[in-house]
């Protein structure tokens, strides 16, 4: 979290950056909750999010990526570090509110700036409050520019039929889980040269907070995959599946494959006895957000992502892409 636009930013005691360890999870949890909580003006800053868990899922998908800001010592604030390929995102950047305005964020801004480097990631985004100047232009100054409103959705679980040519990425043979992330990579590489989601795919199976979707097409193509979280632990929290990235298979007919991707994110929701699916989606994916306000999914959150370099990445209207960056 960056400081409300009362505070008047000044230099902090000595600030230190340090991978974020094991230790430090609880803390950093905390911190999270409260001044997201805070911000948004929870009575009590700490149920934030409630049973939903972006802090241990994050740095369970990559120790190195995540990173801690110590005054004194002691733990004040976090961030982490996201690599999908050619491209990047970052956050949740959150500091101890009553640390606001001391240009802490900065330093967490250094750290994921310098594993971008190392990754050698092409287009780097973030997701934040499009009604927050003061983040907007703490992004701005290392190279973000604000470029689209994105839907936070969701919807009630209705259940429905079965998908033909569904299947999950956690029932396959393990010998055929490479086969798989590689069928991945080619669908996600179509939509955007480079772009790669194998981290979230591996992490969220390896944690045991959800699966992912797999749509087989009539040949050897995926028509559309899904990343999704399921319930309390994982960023979806308790009653929720929530969709953290979904993508059709671009060109003729991306439409009806995208339908089909929802269909089958309902479908594992309802496996799950969850009663709730969330997804978001960039408004620049025009014809994809329609899709999903037809179908009865409603915003619950808007933001903004801001992009470096200021060009659309894979938010374009002939993108029929799920994810929002937070």
């Amino acid at each position: 979290m960056i400081p409300p636009a009362v505070r008047q930013e000044r230099t902090a005691a000595t600030v230190e950056v340090r991978p974020l360890a094991e230790a430090d999870l609880d803390r950093a949890d905390e911190i999270f909750r409260v001044a997201f909580g805070t911000f948004l003006g929870f009575p009590d800053p700490r149920t934030f999010v409630e049973t939903a868990d972006y802090v241990r899922t994050r740095w369970a998908a990559d120790p190195r990526a995540a990173f801690v800001a110590t005054v004194e010592g002691e733990v004040v604030a976090s961030n982490f570090a996201a690599n999908w390929g050619s491209v990047g995102y970052f956050g949740p950047l959150t500091v101890r509110p009553d640390l606001w305005g001391q240009g802490i964020g900065k330093h967490l801004m250094e750290a994921v700036m310098d594993c971008f480097a190392a990754w050698g990631n092409r287009h780097l985004g973030l997701f934040t409050f499009a009604h927050s100047p003061q983040h907007v232009e703490l992004y701005r100054r290392y190279g973000f520019w604000p470029r689209f409103l994105t839907a936070v959705m969701r919807k009630r679980v209705a259940g429905g039929a079965a998908v033909p040519g569904r299947t999950l990425y956690g029932e396959l043979p393990a010998a055929e889980r490479p086969g798989a992330l590689s069928a991945c990579h080619a669908l996600t590489g179509a939509v955007y040269e480079g772009l790669s989601l194998e981290r979230e795919i591996v992490a969220t199976h390896a944690q045991g907070i959800g699966d992912t979707v797999l749509l087989q097409g009539a040949g050897s193509e995926l028509d559309g995959l899904a990343v999704c979280h399921c319930g309390a632990g994982s960023e979806a929290g308790a009653d929720v599946c929530f969709v953290k990235f979904g993508a059709a298979r671009p060109g003729p007919g991306a439409a009806d494959r995208f339908e089909r991707l929802l269909d089958a994110c309902e479908r594992l929701a309802a496996e799950r006895g969850l009663g709730q699916l969330d997804a978001g989606t960039s408004l620049g994916r025009q014809d994809a957000y329609r899709r999903m306000a037809d179908r009865g999914f409603r915003t619950e959150l808007q933001g903004v992502t801001m992009h470096r370099p200021n060009e659309p990445g894979y938010s374009h209207p002939d993108a029929y892409v799920i994810d929002d960056w937070r």
